[in-house]
C-alpha cells in the first residue's frame, strides 16, 4: 500500500490509498479534481474510489467533478451526512476493499460533522495500517463541533479512533499541526514531547513538509483532546470528567489568540 499526500487549496490535503499489485486506487477528499487526475496520470493508477469524509465543499466540493471526468467512479461517503456526489452512503462497521491487498472499514466519527466518516485501511501483512480523518482528529488537535457535542467528540476520539492500534498511521484534513501543538503547550507547558513534536512541526514546515502522517501513540502523548482521560490534563483545566474536560478545552481553543 503507497499512500500520497496532496495539498490542495489553502491548507488542505487530500490522499491517494495505491493498491501496489494492481495499480487501483482510492482518493480521499479530491477537492481539487485537475490535479488528482495529474497525480493518478504520473504513477499509472486507475481511480477506482472516493473517500469523502464530510459533506463541507472543502473536501466534497471536487465530487461532481470527479464523477464528470471519471463516470464509473465510486463515490462513498456517510450515510447521515448528505455528501456531494455520493453513489455509496456508508455507515459504521461497513466494509469494502480496492484492488487486491486492501480493505476499508468505515468509521462514523461523528461531532464535527453528523454523519462524518474516517476510514480504516489495511493492506497485507507487514503494511502499516492507516486511517483518514477528515476534520475530526488533527495531527494534536479536533474539528470544531460544528454539528455534535463533546460526548460526541469523546466518543468519536477517544473510543473509535483510540481504540484502533497504535502504530496505525493518522492521516488528516489539514495542515495545522503548528498551530494546535502551540495551543497543546498552554494545556499542559511540562509536556516534554508536545514541546518537542512542536520543534519537529516547525522544522517540517520551514522546509514546505507536510507534519502528516501522525500515530494513535503519538496522539494520545500529544492531543490534548486524546488526553481528557488523564486525571492531571482535567485538573490542569479545571474539570472532573473527560467529557468536561473536552468541552472546557474545545472552548479554550476557540477563543485562543495565538
Amino acid at each position: 500500500m503507497q499512500i500520497l499526500h496532496i495539498p490542495c487549496l489553502e491548507d488542505n490535503y487530500s490522499y491517494m490509498i495505491i493498491d501496489e499489485a494492481t495499480k487501483e486506487a482510492a482518493v480521499v477528499d479530491p477537492v481539487e479534481p485537475h490535479k488528482i487526475l495529474r497525480v493518478a496520470e504520473e504513477n499509472g493508477v486507475h481511480l477506482k474510489l472516493v473517500l469523502t469524509t464530510h459533506h463541507h465543499w472543502d473536501h466534497a466540493g471536487g465530487n461532481d467533478k470527479m464523477k464528470q471526468l471519471l463516470p464509473d467512479i465510486e463515490i462513498f461517503g456517510g450515510s447521515v451526512d448528505n455528501v456531494q456526489g455520493c453513489t455509496n452512503k456508508v455507515e459504521n462497521g461497513d466494509r469494502f476493499s480496492l484492488g487486491a491487498d486492501i480493505s476499508i472499514l468505515s468509521l462514523h466519527t461523528p461531532c464535527h460533522t453528523k454523519g462524518h466518516i474516517s476510514y480504516y485501511v489495511t493492506a497485507k501483512e507487514g503494511d502499516v495500517p492507516a486511517v483518514f480523518t477528515g476534520d475530526t482528529l488533527f495531527v494534536a488537535g479536533c474539528g470544531k463541533f460544528f454539528e455534535g457535542t463533546a460526548e460526541q467528540m469523546y466518543q468519536s476520539l477517544c473510543t473509535t479512533l483510540g481504540s484502533l492500534p497504535k502504530p496505525t498511521q493518522v492521516y488528516c484534513g489539514h495542515e495545522y499541526t503548528v498551530k494546535n501543538l502551540q495551543f497543546a503547550s498552554t494545556v499542559e507547558p511540562e509536556n516534554e514531547r508536545i514541546s518537542q513534536k512542536l520543534l519537529w512541526a516547525q522544522q517540517k514546515r520551514r522546509t514546505g513538509l507536510p507534519t502528516i502522517p501522525s500515530t494513535i501513540e503519538e496522539e494520545f502523548e500529544t492531543n490534548p483532546f486524546m488526553r481528557v482521560d488523564l486525571t492531571e490534563v482535567q485538573e490542569k483545566v479545571g474539570c472532573k470528567s473527560p467529557v468536561e474536560a473536552m468541552r472546557e478545552i474545545r472552548l479554550r481553543k476557540d477563543n485562543w489568540k495565538g
